[in-house]
């Protein structure tokens, strides 16, 4: 539904949408494309951790002024992160609106969970419940393959976290394969207090390969089969891969301090989650998490330790 601008629906109410962060336990990053993307070749999945996106009218609200986008944060980063254009969320809203022709009218509030800036997607998870609340709210009629195709244009991993579960992404990420994963795996998360941006990181990954350091790990086809057959922790520990995790910790070195300090304490693997820093570490069951998460947490290093299982489901599942 495209066409010129037209008064939004009535009010409706308001709507709430969860939307779980996401892990890459294959990640590998290719040659710089013409567009200025790495090809990838990844496997997704999205984990418990969530952060929640609220949308009521914005016209509607006591003392409003008329019709907009208001955006709020409440949570992980709350204070510090760009309430405006600059935050996908707020473009999520503004791209349904002018998908379906109407004039934006919605007051968005997003509560935080995700671990800000720490390689799991939080801001691509927020664009992600943005678009589904804000459709639901104007009873925007979008299609799965239309959706997609607008939140590939927010970013590489929205279109993901819209779904959810595991699944294959090659392409820049946004191409996606589901993965009848069977089972459920356990994660301590654990966050620093530095941060790595997603451009530095690819950057340095160039830099490294320049260097000889790291290849291409392309083929997925390992970690596939183990979610689809419900491996063990302990075997899935043994395929975990991210060709990021070289040049994260080459630009934290911290990093590797926090890695051999989990899997000193049991953790079955230690892997930095995308492009970092927040560093992930396997254990048997949640049982084992949660001992985990505990020594861990008095090794200190951390500056927060999360508990979390996947795969869990999008709001677009």
């Amino acid at each position: 539904m495209t066409g010129q601008t037209a008064p939004a629906q009535p009010a409706g109410p308001s709507i709430s949408v969860d939307v779980p962060a996401k892990i890459n336990p294959h990640l590998g990053v290719g040659d710089p494309r013409a567009d200025g993307y790495h090809a990838l070749s990844t496997v997704y999945q999205a984990i418990s951790l969530h952060d929640t996106v609220s949308a009521e009218r914005l016209s509607t609200a006591e003392g409003s002024e008329g019709p907009g986008i208001r955006l709020t944060l409440s949570g992980e980063g709350a204070g510090t992160l760009p309430t405006d254009e600059a935050n996908l969320a707020y473009q999520a809203a503004k791209l349904v609106a002018l998908y379906a022709g109407i004039e934006p009218d919605v007051r968005l509030h997003v509560n935080k969970r995700i671990p800000v800036a720490g390689g799991l997607a939080g801001g691509s998870a927020d664009a992600a419940g943005a678009l589904i609340a804000c459709a639901r709210l104007w009873e925007v009629p979008i299609g799965d393959a239309e959706l997609h195709r607008l939140a590939a244009g927010l970013g590489s991993d929205v279109p993901f976290c819209l779904k959810g579960g595991t699944a294959i992404g090659a392409g820049r990420g946004e191409e996606l394969t589901p993965v009848a994963a069977k089972g459920s795996w356990h994660w301590v998360v654990a966050t620093t207090d530095t941060q790595i941006s997603t451009p530095e990181c690819y950057k340095e990954v160039d830099r490294l390969r320049e260097d000889g350091i790291g290849r291409f790990s392309s083929d997925v086809d390992a970690i596939v089969q183990a979610f689809e057959g419900g491996a063990s922790a302990d075997e899935l520990a043994r395929l975990l891969v991210n060709d990021m995790e070289a040049a994260a910790v080459s630009l934290r070195p911290q990093l590797a301090s926090l890695m051999h300090g989990g899997l000193a304490e049991g953790a079955l693997a230690a892997h930095v989650s995308g492009s970092g820093p927040t560093v992930l570490f396997l254990a048997h069951d949640v049982k084992h998490a949660v001992a985990l998460a505990r020594r861990i947490r008095m090794r200190g290093g951390a500056r927060s330790v999360h508990l979390a299982h996947g795969p869990v489901e999008g709001p677009a599942a």
